[in-house]
């Protein structure tokens, strides 16, 4: 294999894993998503604590889980026992992770956009994009079929213990993190990975159109 050859490789690797981590970066920050759930979902009257204060809790929680500065989490109306620390923890370093690998990939990604771009190549996102996009459609059919089950596949392929089974008695946070948002963020994230592919499709063939 020429080191050509490589270089592209690695170009597409980037490529795809600056979208999912954007992607991904982007659900995980969708506080519009959580305060809609607070609201429709009447949060407040099953923990007795306003909606903005609900919120209020959940931006400490996301403060905690994204920013390696702050190593210690500290809600304001929500204690956290030991497994339900554990797995923050866990989680955490998977968004640090996903932050970390989007600003690796990020530069180089969009550098070999740019260069398909001047030189009228973006045909070539048709292809791989036309098959990633396939990928959130299973995804969600899968989901939509037996969200519970999906859910639970997904934390076991993701971490090595059940700690992220939460007893409302030692971790009340899990009465203000409800199923349905869980399964709104994938929602999400499915679709917005969705949109990119289709507009990479569709640049392509304007491309192709212009050859």
């Amino acid at each position: 294999m020429t080191k050509a050859r490589v270089k592209i490789g690695l170009q597409w690797v980037a490529l795809f894993l600056a979208i999912i981590s954007l992607v991904i970066f982007l659900t995980i920050n969708s506080v519009w998503l959580y305060w809609l759930n607070v609201k429709l979902g009447h949060l407040s009257k099953i923990v007795q604590i306003s909606s903005s204060r609900i919120v209020q809790n959940y931006l400490q929680l996301l403060g905690y889980l994204q920013l390696p500065w702050i190593t210690k989490l500290d809600m304001m109306d929500f204690p956290t026992s030991p497994s339900g620390l554990q797995h923050f923890i866990d989680v955490k370093h998977l968004f640090l992770l996903n932050n970390g690998i989007l600003i690796v990939t990020i530069g180089p990604a969009i550098h070999f956009l740019k260069r398909l771009s001047v030189k009228k190549k973006l045909w070539k996102l048709i292809r791989p994009f036309q098959t990633a996009a396939l990928v959130p459609v299973l995804a969600g059919l899968l989901m939509l079929v037996n969200f519970n089950q999906f859910f639970i596949d997904f934390h076991k392929v993701l971490f090595r213990n059940s700690d992220w089974l939460f007893d409302p008695r030692f971790d009340p946070v899990i009465l203000v993190l409800p199923e349905s948002f869980f399964s709104q963020c994938f929602l999400l994230a499915f679709g917005l990975f969705e949109l990119v592919m289709l507009w990479g499709i569709w640049r392509g063939n304007r491309t192709f159109l212009e050859k």
